[in-house]
């Protein structure tokens, strides 16, 4: 990659960055980044980053192998429309934008080009993220190894088909909510039982990433080593018989399927709104 443009300053945009330079994936000064007005911003990721920061568009996409949609969906719009012009063959724009499809991409731009989809999580800000990429019909194979060159400095990269990104999004795109959820409640029981904060926030977080650690290392699956943690009689089996009792398995699946759902709702209201600035072909 010569030159990587960002189009959007976000916190994803600066996981992404960050990631780019602390691996030396690109030289800083060729990640060039634009947003809509916030001055302070580019200050800071000049400085932090040494990236280089411009409002026009012309010198952003020039010559730029990547380009990294990473707006707000009310403004993905004015943002395609603003830079349709500089759109070359060759060009790969990747999405992190939730609920617009390619084809609304292409749509508004009038123009057939490569693009891939990428839904990240927020855990991307320690490059932790888990991530998953569905690439078009005119993405060829060298791009989408690029994309996974790129996500891969922020966490762990699966490919997958555009219809499956909003399962992607209700399991591991809203998946740290649950997490933290889980952890909240976790240290409001230890508050019950009698432990500080502080003792119960290092046992916590240890015993997550140690189960994660199992998970990832063991070839047994979780019920596999969840039953050989549960002693007939002992303590885990009595608390695993209350999370029964109040049905917290069924809950976390309703969850996920709820979540997926409202992303299809939402990536069709997205889909019909654009569907009416769309060009025909």
């Amino acid at each position: 990659m010569k030159k990587i443009a960002f189009i959007g300053a976000g916190s994803m945009a600066e996981a992404i960055i960050s990631g780019l330079v602390t691996q030396q994936v690109i030289q800083p000064a060729n990640i060039f980044v634009t947003n809509k007005a916030n001055d302070d911003r580019f200050e800071y990721l000049e400085e932090q980053y040494g990236v280089t920061t411009t409002r026009s568009l012309q010198a952003l996409l020039q010559d730029a192998d990547l380009a990294v949609l990473a707006v707000k969906p009310k403004d993905i719009l004015e943002t395609m429309q603003s830079i349709k012009e500089y759109i070359r063959e060759g060009m790969l724009f990747i999405s992190v934008v939730a609920g617009v499809h390619t084809s609304s991409l292409e749509g508004i731009a009038n123009k057939q080009f490569s693009i891939i989809r990428a839904m990240p999580n927020t855990s991307a800000a320690v490059g932790k993220s888990a991530t998953a990429l569905a690439a078009n019909g005119h993405t060829e194979e060298p791009q989408l190894q690029t994309a996974i060159t790129l996500f891969e400095t922020v966490g762990t990269v699966a490919i997958v088909e555009e219809t499956q990104l909003d399962a992607v999004t209700g399991l591991s795109g809203s998946g740290p909510a649950y997490i933290y959820y889980l952890v909240e409640a976790l240290e409001k029981s230890a508050e019950t039982i009698g432990l500080d904060s502080q003792t119960a926030k290092q046992l916590i977080l240890q015993t997550l990433l140690g189960a994660a650690d199992m998970l990832q290392k063991s070839p047994k699956t979780p019920a596999v080593l969840r039953k050989e943690v549960t002693s007939p009689g002992g303590t885990t089996e009595a608390g695993l018989k209350e999370l029964q009792a109040h049905h917290v398995q069924e809950a976390f699946i309703a969850c996920v399927q709820e979540a997926t759902e409202q992303s299809k709702r939402m990536g069709e209201q997205i889909s019909k709104e654009l569907a009416k600035h769309v060009v025909p072909q």
